[in-house]
């Protein structure tokens, strides 16, 4: 990174026509590396009179895109890359705090009917084969920088892919998974010393970030964004790439774009959609807007703990209701597949006007807390989420649930009531769609099922195990949709381009990741979010690398 306080750039005059108009586009073919290319440059009002800073790539975002997009711009393309992140030290994204796990591709062919399959033939052929081809090489990279990971052929979260089951089952076995010791934040670390090798400097606390564009080109060839309290600029000689996750913590955008609200997320709560902003501020197509990785999880409906957390009564008695009270599934098979449980929750009942199972409510009694701690620990089996310990304090959400539940009950996490009237009028002080006869009616029916050993009702197995507690006391949590990241953003092309409504080129400007992710109508690719990160930051900084510097005399 240069420092631009010695003084201003050239100003020069505006090259207009279609001369401009092509040159800005010229790096749209396939580049074999990173040879260079021609653009254009203009100046006017609109350019800051001097920078702060000037590099060749600047990265919004230092998630996993971002680190791939900044490692492939540095080592492979020897560029001068900046990086801006939002959290105050450190960074890492969602990448650094999920499972860890990347998708390998073993059967190209199968891979790509199975994404027109799933997409219902909503992805474009052209990303697909973009995909592919640069997925193909992710052991390759991985082997390069010395990540750490075993092949495997079945996820954490069940068999893989997620509709392997289509066309009659063709496509199981067609990827594998990259299993990950010490999930994402192991390969964190690994990825970041090295860009700390190649010398790529990352800004912190950096945020409200606005794009600078050529009015007559369309070029990005900046930003202003303030760090701390400065405002600030950066000169992008060749172009900006945004990997700023999603917009899991921006109850706006979630309520306006997805398909239920609310929905509850358990990640990085700097995701709060200032990508959308900045590209809509110059003219970006978005896309795939209502996509997300998700399934369902507790929400603490604590405004200073405002996420999800994986939780769950330890004890098999136990029952779900709807807001109304009524049981609608059977508990033990809740449908859906293992990053897609959300779509379970997608009903909407006329005689309330809104859906009827945001929030699930998990009834239970006082075996559930007897059990053990009911969620993700520091220390546990699958320590990785927005309370490790990986994560400085800064940075560090909350410390993990405590060994009796006594701390989540006393925050009321864990709603109680000494009686079952009780506890429906804890619900009703959060929603008061609950009904206490209903959810009376519902217990009798349950716990008489577990007399009978079978449910009538959904044909879940039953039996005196599972009946809860005639005397109380009884316990609730809320179930959302939610746990991991949206998925939609701007536009791009097989380069990472991002486009406008027309299909056309903004130039210098790329985006990758969960910031627009390519998959599209549900997310079918396990380990996908890994994968997106590894292929379009590396795409993206690829082609961006091989522009000429817009300023070039």
């Amino acid at each position: 990174m240069s420092t631009g306080r010695e003084g201003g750039v050239s100003r020069r005059s505006f090259l207009k026509g279609a001369g401009v108009a092509a040159a800005a586009v010229a790096g749209a073919g396939a580049l074999a590396g990173c040879a260079s290319g021609s653009t254009g440059a203009a100046s006017g009002d609109w350019l800051p009179k001097s920078w702060d800073y000037e590099c060749d790539l600047l990265v919004i975002g230092y998630g996993g895109a971002g680190m791939w997009a900044s490692l492939i711009g540095a080592d492979e393309c020897g560029q001068e890359v900046l990086v801006l992140e939002k959290a105050p030290v450190e960074g890492g994204g969602n990448s650094r705090i999920n499972n860890g796990e990347w998708t390998v591709i073993k059967d190209a062919d199968k891979f790509k009917a199975y994404c027109t399959a799933f997409s219902q033939g909503q992805m474009e052929e052209k990303m697909i084969d973009a995909y592919i081809a640069e997925a193909e090489r992710h052991t390759e990279y991985a082997d390069k920088y010395g990540m750490t990971y075993e092949v495997a052929e079945q996820a954490l979260a069940g068999t893989i892919p997620e509709y392997w089951f289509l066309d009659d089952g063709a496509y199981a076995g067609i990827i594998g998974v990259a299993d990950v010791e010490g999930f994402g934040m192991t390969t964190f670390h690994e990825l970041d010393a090295k860009r700390e090798e190649l010398g790529v400097d990352v800004q912190f606390d950096c945020h409200d970030e606005h794009l600078i564009q050529n009015p007559a080109t369309r070029e990005i060839v900046g930003v202003r964004y303030t760090q701390g309290s400065e405002e600030k600029t950066i000169k992008a000689k060749k172009g900006v790439i945004l990997t700023c996750g999603g917009f899991e913590f921006n109850e706006e955008l979630k309520n306006k774009y997805l398909k239920i609200h609310p929905f509850k997320f358990e990640g990085w709560e700097w995701n709060t959609g200032d990508g959308i902003r900045m590209v809509e501020e110059v003219g970006a197509k978005l896309w795939h807007m209502d996509m997300v990785i998700s399934t369902t999880a507790m929400w603490t409906r604590d405004p200073e703990y405002d996420f999800a957390i994986f939780a769950s009564p330890q004890s098999d008695a136990y029952f779900n209701v709807n807001r109304l009270g009524k049981r609608f599934q059977n508990e033990s098979k809740t449908g859906g597949t293992a990053h897609n449980g959300w779509h379970t929750l997608m009903s909407f009942d006329d005689s309330i006007a809104d859906y009827d199972r945001i929030p699930v409510w998990t009834i239970f009694d006082q075996k559930g807390i007897d059990g053990g701690p009911m969620g993700t620990q520091q220390g546990g089996s699958f320590e990785c989420g927005n309370y490790t310990t990986d994560l400085p304090d800064e940075i560090r959400a909350w410390d993990g649930w405590s060994d009796d539940n006594q701390v989540e009950i006393e925050r009321g996490w864990v709603l109680k009531g000494d009686t079952l009237e009780d506890l429906a009028n804890k619900i009703i002080e959060f929603d008061d769609k609950m009904v206490y006869d209903n959810l009376k009616a519902t217990f009798d029916e349950y716990q008489g099922f577990c007399d009978a050993g079978k449910d009538a009702r959904f044909d879940r197995e039953l039996s005196a195990e599972n009946k809860l507690s005639e005397s109380g006391p009884y316990y609730a949590i809320s179930i959302y949709p939610g746990s991991c990241s949206t998925l939609g953003g701007p536009k791009k092309n097989e380069f990472a381009q991002v486009e406008d409504p027309a299909g056309n080129v903004i130039p210098r400007l790329y985006a990758a990741g969960c910031f627009g992710n390519f998959q599209a109508y549900t997310y079918g690719i396990t380990g996908g979010n890994n994968s997106e990160n590894m292929v379009w930051g590396r795409i993206a900084g690829r082609h961006c690398a091989q522009l000429e510097s817009w300023d070039a005399e």
